[in-house]
């Protein structure tokens, strides 16, 4: 081959190559126009959003909650300043190191840093870490920004409450919004990390005191660090609300319990406002309130007195002998029985193979209807129950309010029981025996009540019959409008008892305190009627066999209640007190009671702040 010819051959190859290389070239940059086009037009607008979300973040403004009062205008919940920390996700480069550094310098558990970060999607929406942080604790973050990106200190409210654990289970708590509460409509569009009511006043009235939250547009810098404003749209603080509740009365109540597990309520018979709400034990919503730790909350759950149950409203208890009213009344508006019917009480009474025995060993001899209410006695009521049978006794119990819920403004209101053929069959699954109605014709076997149903029933005693909804919050001041909203009391029908049936109710109530088993409530300065109770427990049966009482361990001792109203002649208040696991109500229960509606009266004559409602 000439060397012409192979000159010849090599320049075609380099041809080729060239070729080759133009379509090369022309194929790379149809792609890369391609895509371009593709990043530029079809995700553009992905993409510019990213870029925005580099710079511009929006930062929710959470609203101040509303402030709550009592009756006379006392705070009882209100807002502080506190340092909250903050951390995006997005802009976190090591959740080792952030996890390890916050546990040094906060004393944050770094496997519950690590196991919040690991359930947190990537997101730029900052996440609460750490509330109510101390001047301390805030200088040690800001002086490691630069090692701590992601994280931001900022001002915000915090829910506080001045009275600390006085009146904790009406006030309630609150507590951080959950992933679960934020898929209901109630919280549908609130932001992450808003307090909302978890118990109490704070969860039923949630919408109206918690406000709307607002945002802040800020710019930030490449590690997440804010620059400067670029708008805001301000947050609108939430409701006040104004209670019915006397303080004053409240933390009465709440001593005289002391350190005993209990409830007193108190009413005002003429509209249903809850003057006192008491349960003990009870908690400090301070301590619920502000970043609650894993370990304080499973020392308080687990704590056997169960400090979190408000027995107020929650408390299921036989009622003792203050059922004896309903009994009475039943008894009464039947055409089996009259006020003038009389029993003889030798101690005992015989239904089938049981003897149900008498509170007063020996008996009380012959009595009548006033005489067996005042001296509460056992026999004169197991006849009448024998006489009526259950199912009278469970319509004039429903006629009361009991068995159903009072309608009042809290959560987690529990019903009791109120026993009928049809509930047992129902229920258990059995029929009804006759001997099952003589316990309950003195408050005991199957029925239970909360002390909260006790006072509305006593309080439709005491006002001739009419049952009303127990009335928590008096009223609303709007913070948009500055107007004030008053919450009309509400009754839920009446109690359809004769007046007669009324009259002896009243004088045979008040004989309970002047000539009976309810002495310990005699006053000197308002005459008092009322009934007590005694609810055994299973304890009770040592106590009857001869077991002094103080050996018989505290949990199975009976619980003392007792109920009344005054002044006897013209209500104005009533009250429920039940004591639990001490011994018997006119012993221990009267007592009490005794005290508020002393104090309540007592006030009321030279302070007319019960009366008015200028308080607002």
């Amino acid at each position: 081959m000439s060397k012409f010819t192979t000159q010849h051959e090599d320049f075609k190859n380099l041809q080729r190559r060239l070729l080759y290389l133009r379509l090369g070239l022309l194929l790379g940059l149809l792609f890369l126009s391609v895509r371009l086009w593709y990043l530029q037009v079809v995700k553009g607008d992905y993409y510019r959003a990213l870029s925005e979300q580099n710079r511009i973040r929006t930062v929710d403004l959470k609203p101040a909650r509303g402030l709550i009062f009592d009756r006379h205008g006392e705070l009882l919940a209100n807002n502080v300043p506190s340092f909250n920390l903050y951390l995006t996700v997005e802009d976190i480069r090591d959740r080792e190191g952030l996890a390890a550094a916050l546990e040094d310098l906060l004393g944050l558990p770094r496997a519950e840093t690590k196991k919040r970060l690991a359930l947190q999607a990537r997101s730029y929406v900052p996440i609460l870490v750490k509330a109510g942080l101390t001047l301390r604790e805030a200088a040690l973050i800001e002086g490691h920004r630069l090692d701590l990106p992601g994280l931001r200190i900022q001002a915000e409210s915090q829910r506080n409450y001045p009275q600390g654990s006085l009146g904790g289970h009406l006030l309630g708590y609150v507590g951080e919004v959950s992933p679960e509460q934020q898929d209901e409509p109630a919280f549908a569009g609130l932001p992450q990390s808003s307090m909302v009511g978890k118990a109490g006043v704070e969860k039923t009235y949630d919408r109206m005191i918690r406000g709307t939250a607002g945002e802040k547009t800020i710019e930030v810098d490449a590690r997440g660090n804010e620059r400067k404003t670029v708008g805001v749209v301000e947050q609108t603080p939430g409701d006040d609300l104004y209670l019915s509740l006397d303080m004053r009365m409240q933390q009465m109540a709440e001593s005289l319990l002391g350190e005993e597990a209990g409830a007193v309520v108190a009413l005002d018979t003429t509209n249903g406002d809850v003057l006192v709400l008491a349960s003990r034990p009870t908690f400090d919503p301070n301590t619920l309130s502000r970043g609650l730790t894993a370990a304080v909350w499973e020392q308080i759950v687990t704590d056997p007195r169960h400090p979190l149950t408000n027995r107020a409203l929650q408390g299921q208890y036989p009622p003792g002998s203050t059922f004896k009213i309903v009994v009475a009344s039943a008894a009464l508006e039947s055409d089996k029985w009259s006020s003038d019917t009389k029993v003889r009480c030798t101690g005992s009474f015989q239904s089938g193979n049981h003897t149900f025995r008498d509170w007063k060993k020996g008996g009380h001899g012959v009595m009548d209807m006033d005489q067996a209410i005042v001296n509460s006695c056992d026999v004169y009521f197991y006849n009448i129950g024998h006489r009526l049978g259950i199912d009278a006794i469970a319509e004039t119990a429903r006629w009361f309010g009991l068995g159903q819920p009072t309608g009042i403004d809290l959560p987690s209101e529990r019903v009791g029981i109120v026993p009928s053929t049809e509930w047992k069959q129902r229920v258990r699954k059995e029929p009804w025996y006759a001997g099952e109605t003589i316990s309950v014709a003195i408050g005991q076997g199957y029925v239970t009540v909360t002390p909260l149903q006790m006072a509305v029933a006593t309080a439709a005693a005491a006002n001739g019959g009419t049952l009303y909804k127990p009335r928590l919050v008096r009223a609303v001041r709007e913070r948009a409008t500055s107007r004030l909203r008053e919450i009309p009391p509400q009754d839920r029908g009446t109690v359809p008892l004769q007046d007669r049936t009324f009259a002896l109710l009243h004088e045979a109530l008040h004989g309970v305190v002047t000539r009976g088993t309810g002495g310990r409530a005699r006053s000197k300065i308002v005459e008092i009627a009322g009934k007590t109770g005694t609810a055994q427990t299973v304890g009770a049966r040592a106590v009857q066999t001869g077991t002094n009482h103080e050996a018989v361990p505290k949990q199975f001792r009976d619980h003392a209640w007792f109920v009344a109203y005054a002044p006897a002649d013209a209500p104005r208040i009533a009250v429920a007190v039940i004591v639990e696991n001490i011994g018997h109500g006119g012993t221990f229960a009267a007592p009490i009671a005794k005290a508020l509606i002393e104090e309540y009266l007592k006030v009321s004559d030279t302070d007319d702040r019960h009366q008015n409602t200028g308080q607002f």
